[in-house]
């Protein structure tokens, strides 16, 4: 009899700890803890926001900080961080949280390790990674980013294009280029083609949808119940359509004339180094990208009936404090400036006065390189994280198979529609 009993509260401790309980028939089913889990890329994975995780790699081993000059292959540089915004939502009833994101993911990424692309991290590919999750919690929602990054562009690119043009137009005259470069280095601002032909937003599209529809069948095989809710979050653009006033013109130069050399170094410690006509074209393309996002979504759910698929549309998060919007850049804003580092020194250079043509060629050398070292320019920082996790929240509590817009009001309220 006192072996029975001590039998029996054995069995009841095994069930408390493992959330067993007892179905229809008698038999005993497991009841896993709940999880939230983001796929995609840098915009949800907390690029940006600092206080990255250790990231597992191919291999199995958790990968640290390697240090500045490591190859940034390394998983670590996916910048898994804690601030990310699915840790800054509330999601009643959600027992655990997974940042599968990876930043400079791309569609081949979901289904296939990032390794086996150019420039791709060593990381399992991230339904590798869904699966494991889902042996042991039952996933309840799904954040995705998905579609800046592409084999026919990437948010990275369009920003180093973008910028460096500004950063010769400021610092090498027009003669320079004539006499020693041939004009062969581009100092002209971008246009709507630069950044993405239509072709090319098509094709991406394409490719997103079909990345996304791995998601949702393996989703439909592997969650626990079959109960989830699945967000497709759009992107924000870290700058504004115009640049504050202070930072239009300095020692009576603007980025409209040959070699402006103040305003240049003035623009970039305030975190905005592009031409103020390259504004508008960057806004068409984050547009774009949000566009892509809703015809991924058009199209799967018209697919799939029944599926709990929304669109978590954060274009305008970032209304009014965006870099350079306001006096005071970076301070207030919610994206990171851009910061490059002389060499994998860890220390980034907040201000370019002083220096000459040749010194800033090495800077940019060195974010070539070491992509690392400023790889978190122009992403949400902490707040934009904060705000972008707020903005999570009231897509998760928003009728299904909706759009949610969530824009931030002048006082820093958001408002959702």
């Amino acid at each position: 009899m006192r072996v029975l009993r001590r039998a029996a509260a054995m069995a009841a401790l095994l069930m408390g700890a493992v959330g067993i309980q007892i179905v229809h028939g008698g038999a005993a089913q497991a009841v896993l803890p709940t999880a939230a889990v983001a796929l995609g890329d840098s915009f949800v994975s907390g690029e940006g926001a600092g206080d990255y995780q250790p990231v597992v790699d191919a291999s199995g081993t958790a990968q640290g900080f390697p240090g500045w000059s490591a190859p940034n292959s390394n998983a670590y540089f996916c910048h898994r961080s804690a601030n990310a915004s699915l840790f800054k939502a509330s999601l009643p009833g959600v027992q655990a949280r997974f940042n599968l994101a990876c930043s400079g993911g791309q569609p081949a990424d979901i289904a296939s390790p990032s390794s086996a692309r150019p420039s791709g991290r060593t990381v399992a590919s991230q339904l590798d990674q869904l699966r494991a999750v889902a042996q042991t919690h039952d996933i309840d929602v799904v954040l995705v980013g998905l579609g800046s990054n592409n084999t026919h562009f990437t948010f990275g690119d369009v920003a180093s294009l973008c910028a460096n043009r500004f950063i010769a137009d400021a610092w090498t005259g027009w003669w320079e280029f004539w006499a020693y470069l041939n004009g062969e280095v581009p100092q002209e601002p971008c246009t709507v083609s630069d950044l993405a032909t239509d072709a090319e937003v098509a094709a991406a599209t394409t490719e997103t949808t079909a990345a996304l529809r791995q998601i949702l069948d393996t989703l439909a095989q592997v969650d626990a119940d079959g109960v989830h809710r699945v967000v497709l979050q759009t992107y924000t653009n870290p700058l504004p359509l115009d640049v504050a006033t202070q930072y239009r013109d300095e020692d009576d130069r603007t980025d409209t004339r040959d070699k402006f050399r103040a305003l240049g170094a003035e623009r970039y410690a305030a975190g905005c180094p592009i031409h103020r006509a390259s504004l508008a074209p960057g806004h068409v393309f984050s547009q774009n990208l949000g566009s892509l996002v809703k015809n991924a979504y058009t199209t799967l759910a018209a697919e799939r009936p029944a599926a709990d698929l929304r669109v978590l549309d954060v274009q305008k998060a970032f209304d009014g404090a965006r870099l350079c919007e306001n006096p005071g850049s970076p301070s207030g804003t919610l994206a990171t400036p851009v910061r490059v580092m002389d060499g994998p020194s860890g220390t980034h250079i907040t201000s370019l006065s002083g220096w000459d043509k040749i010194g800033i060629q090495r800077l940019a050398n060195t974010c070539v390189t070491y992509f690392q070292t400023c790889q978190e320019s122009w992403h949400p920082n902490v707040a934009g994280h904060t705000i972008l996790g707020q903005c999570l929240t009231s897509a998760l509590t928003a009728a299904p198979r909706t759009t949610i817009t969530c824009a931030r009001n002048p006082d820093g309220t958001l408002t959702i529609s």
